[in-house]
This record gives C-alpha cells, structure tokens and sequence, in this order.
C-alpha cells in the first residue's frame, strides 16, 4: 500500500537516491559546535531556572519550564544520535567523545546504544530480522499462534500507557544500566553501560550535594520522563505508519526499506527544530551519514521526497492503533481490524 507522493517514486531506484544523496554528508565543523552550543546551553539555562522557580515557590514557573527543558533533552539526543551515526563531525574521536558526554545527560550507554542501533538501520522493515533497536511488532500469524497470556501481554506492550508512558521510564531509567541479552557481543556493550552509569553517579552526585537531593529529584526525574516519552514516541511514529514497508528477508531490500518503510513526520517548525529534523527519517534512513542540520537542504532540493511517506503532527495520533502486521494485505493494521477479519 503507498501513501500519497509515493506511487511517482514506486518505481525509482531507491539506491540511486542514496548516491544521490551522499552529496550532502559533509558536516560543517563550525555549524556543528553552534547546534550543540545553543542546545546544551539553554539545556542547562533550563534546568538552572526550574530549580530557582523552585526555591523561589514559583509552582507554575517550574512546570511551564519542564516542557522546553524536556525538548531541549530530546534534540540533545539526537546530536548524540547523529554522533553514533559518524555524522555530526567530520573526525570520529570527536563524534564518540560527544556522543559519551551527552550519553551521561540522555542515560543512554553511548558505544552499546551506537551498535544496536546501527543494527537497527541494517534491518528495519526486515520481518526475519526484528529484535534489536525496534519496536517489538507481530505478525497477525504470530499473534494469532500466541496463547491467550501471551496475546494478553502483546496487547499490554502495545497499550499507549505502556508504551509511551511505562515504557520509556524502563528503557532509560533501567534496562539503559545493564546491557542484559548483548553478552556475546564482547566487552563493549559492558564498557559503555558501566562507565556511562559512572558518569551518571558522579554527575547526580555532585549535583545532589550542591543542591540537595529533593531539589534535584524533582527537576531532573520530570525531564528525563518527559524527554523519554517524547523519543519514544517520534521512534515509534517513524517506522509504525501507515503505508510502511516490510518485507521477509528473501525480498529485503535496504534502500526500499529505508525510503518507504521511514516516514516523513513533518513537524511544525518549532518542533522540528526540538527534534532536530529527525521526522525526515526516509532520507535519514537512506544516508545515514547527513547531518541532522541538511536534511531540510535535501527537501529543498528534492523535492519529489517531500510527500514520500508523509505524516502530518495530526495524522501521527492514528498510529497508535496500528499494532499488527498483515502478511496478506502487506500493511499495518489494528486488534480490531484483526478481528474483523481473520477471527
């Protein structure tokens, strides 16, 4: 099934538009440290003026300040994103030693989240490869094939409060700090958690002790969650549309996968600027290594790409209900639609 703009490029070569592309992969050293300059320091602005809001008991200050701190927290996640991606500086140490700083602040192990992601890029919409780096997603078969505890919890996961509620806090608050299931991956995954963690306990601590422990709960805690919640959601939005592309891995196709499986979440400008231009993620996906910062250069230029997969901050809410994969009809569809028509 194609989304609107999609059926002009069906037949294009999806790799070609990958060559294409690399004309664009060149970070600009300068403009790079300006993006992480006016995202860290406002971060930390931020965070300063909630806990003075605090002090100062200014209740409505403080929470009219969490949403922009929280937002702030994301596009710092995505520096440290493209960092993973080799994208944000031109020279590697200076992309790893970034990303390791802003892992501490995002508390996410940077060296372990770069290699499962990169997983996550070499596999999506590949239906024989899922697992790693993605939301878990179930064929109609499978769901069907489950017991009725099993589909009971399938449908828990897939619940809204779970998954961008509970969801986020366990993912970044707790299954971050220990690399469970990645043991025969080497000492990596191991290396990164623990002295992320590390950094983590010292940063906490050193900020507890200056500012008390109550205090510094109660400003960073409501970030962290909301900042959590908020990347879990473009994530999910960014592969779990309607009209996506998956395949079995006999007709897998990279680029194809890449193209028309990401959506093109287009953001309002404010927005897109929190998230760093991440909703372009079709031609994130088919160039991985442009910086976040000339994806709208890429539009701009081409633009055929604008309408491929595109959704709409309105049409983003239907994707919640879209829990199942249908081989037959080759698309998303939702419990309910399920059960219309196979049960």
């Amino acid at each position: 099934m194609l989304m609107a703009g999609e059926s002009a490029l069906a037949k294009a070569d999806a790799r070609s538009w990958a060559r294409r592309l690399n004309d664009y992969r060149q970070p600009d050293p300068r403009r790079s440290v300006r993006e992480l300059l006016i995202t860290a320091v406002p971060f930390a602005l931020a965070w300063a003026a909630m806990l003075a809001a605090l002090k100062l008991d200014q209740v409505w200050l403080y929470a009219l300040l969490i949403l922009p701190a929280a937002g702030l927290l994301v596009r710092l996640f995505m520096i440290q994103h493209d960092c993973g991606h080799g994208s944000f500086f031109g020279n590697r140490s200076g992309n790893d030693w970034t990303g390791r700083v802003i892992g501490v602040l995002t508390m996410t192990p940077y060296d372990h989240w770069r290699r499962a992601h990169a997983i996550h890029h070499a596999s999506a919409g590949n239906l024989d490869r899922r697992g790693i780096g993605d939301i878990d997603t179930l064929t109609v078969d499978e769901y069907l094939a489950r017991s009725r505890w099993g589909r009971l919890r399938y449908r828990l996961y897939r619940h809204p409060l779970v998954m961008f509620g509970i969801g986020p806090i366990y993912v970044f608050l707790l299954e971050s700090r220990l690399p469970i299931g990645f043991a025969r991956k080497g000492w990596t995954p191991w290396v990164s958690t623990m002295t992320t963690n590390l950094g983590i306990a010292v940063a906490a601590g050193l900020l507890m002790w200056a500012v008390g422990i109550g205090p510094f709960l109660l400003v960073h805690l409501p970030i962290v969650i909301l900042g959590a919640a908020a990347g879990v959601w473009l994530f999910y939005v960014q592969h779990q549309f309607e009209g996506t592309h998956w395949d079995d891995n006999e007709n897998w196709e990279f680029h194809e996968a890449a193209l028309h499986g990401s959506s093109h979440y287009d953001l309002p400008a404010v927005l897109r600027w929190f998230s760093a231009n991440i909703g372009m993620h079709h031609v994130h996906h088919l160039c991985a290594r442009i910086p976040y910062y000339r994806l709208p250069e890429v539009l701009r230029d081409h633009p055929e790409l604008r309408d491929v997969g595109r959704l709409t901050l309105w049409e983003s809410f239907g994707c919640v209900r879209l829990t199942l994969w249908d081989n037959r009809q080759r698309q998303l569809i939702s419990f309910r639609e399920m059960r219309a028509l196979y049960q």
